[in-house]
């Protein structure tokens, strides 16, 4: 069983936990992790409209000057991508590692195809292991940092397009 496997297992088990506690204490049902569910293609074509949405949002904020929030946005356009995939699959996350660690296992398991690259944008790595650039690193710097502006113009334009092309890619998956 691959790592991405386990991690889903785990999710799932851990929001179950979680409805069954909701339950038994009388509390709205909710979660942090995955649930398996039927598949609903209306909440996958909600989530591609949120990632185009976005999409639009970084443009903006990109030719106003912000680019520190731009990152934070690409981040947010391509997570729905994947939120977007999950709901056309059968899934529920309210976790991104969650969220993550699903498309990585249906990508292993051949059901969708998706770059890896996507994946790995999006994933926490190890220290020793940390990408350059990497947009979750990225994303973090830019939410938490102090810098309120990035010179990395030519970096944002290259995430955009990856933008773009993962919108295209999960359109695929969700209208085939």
């Amino acid at each position: 069983m691959s790592q991405a496997s386990k991690q889903v297992k785990w999710c799932i088990a851990k929001a179950k936990k979680e409805i069954d506690e909701c339950i038994k204490q009388g509390k709205r049902e909710k979660h942090r992790g995955l649930l398996k569910i039927n598949e609903n293609l209306k909440s996958a074509k909600q989530h591609i409209e949120k990632a185009k949405h976005n999409l639009k949002g970084i443009n903006y904020l990109l030719k106003g000057g912000f680019g520190d929030l731009c990152i934070s946005t690409i981040f947010y356009t391509e997570y729905h991508c994947f939120l977007a995939i999950a709901s056309k699959i059968g899934y529920e996350s309210s976790n991104q590692t969650c969220t993550i660690a699903l498309i990585e296992m249906l990508n292993e398991e051949k059901k969708i195809d998706i770059d890896e690259k996507y994946i790995n944008m999006l994933k926490y790595t190890d220290v020793e292991e940390k990408q350059a650039n990497s947009l979750i690193e990225m994303r973090e710097e830019s939410t938490y940092g102090i810098e309120i502006t990035t010179d990395n113009t030519k970096r944002i334009k290259e995430l955009i397009e990856d933008c773009k092309n993962l919108i295209d890619i999960t359109m695929q998956i969700i209208y085939d």
